[in-house]
């Protein structure tokens, strides 16, 4: 079909790579793989390294927002090692809202992507970029994963 392939990851980078080895899926695009993200990365450096040899890019949400159980500290470290390129900043809406906001009446506990924000605010500080430089690239990374035309 020619469409990228999205690839919901939670605490399950073991087992999904394991599958992506035994299936002997490519996701090189130089080598004539198919696109593919691992969404709602939670995982390790050496996970996110192994996706990454495999051509994946790395997506993250709002869990960098969580300071429980040093969630944010871990993955923080992490996106840092990220290449421009891979990195694809993403909701899982209506799930994981950036705890970095509190619920009210207006805004209720429930993710949206108006919230993006928030999740490249953290994930901008992380890095060491502007949340500007950030959005550029990260941007561009998501028109080319796609096949969209920028504006």
């Amino acid at each position: 079909l020619g469409k990228p392939v999205f690839m919901h990851c939670r605490d399950a980078s073991a087992s999904l790579r394991e599958i992506m080895e035994k299936a002997d899926c490519s996701f090189k695009s130089d080598e004539g793989g198919m696109e593919g993200v691992v969404h709602c990365f939670t995982g390790t450096m050496e996970e996110a390294k192994a996706f990454l040899d495999l051509g994946l890019h790395i997506g993250i949400t709002g869990w960098i927002c969580d300071d429980r159980e040093d969630r944010s500290v871990n993955l923080s470290r992490v996106v840092k090692e990220v290449p421009r390129g891979k990195l694809m900043v993403e909701t899982d809406a209506p799930y994981l809202t950036p705890r970095s906001i509190r619920p009210n009446r207006v805004r209720p506990w429930r993710n949206e992507p108006c919230l993006l924000p928030h999740v490249m605010a953290k994930v901008a500080e992380a890095r060491g970029e502007t949340v500007e430089d950030l959005a550029s690239h990260a941007f561009q990374t998501s028109v080319d994963f796609f096949g969209l035309e920028a504006q």
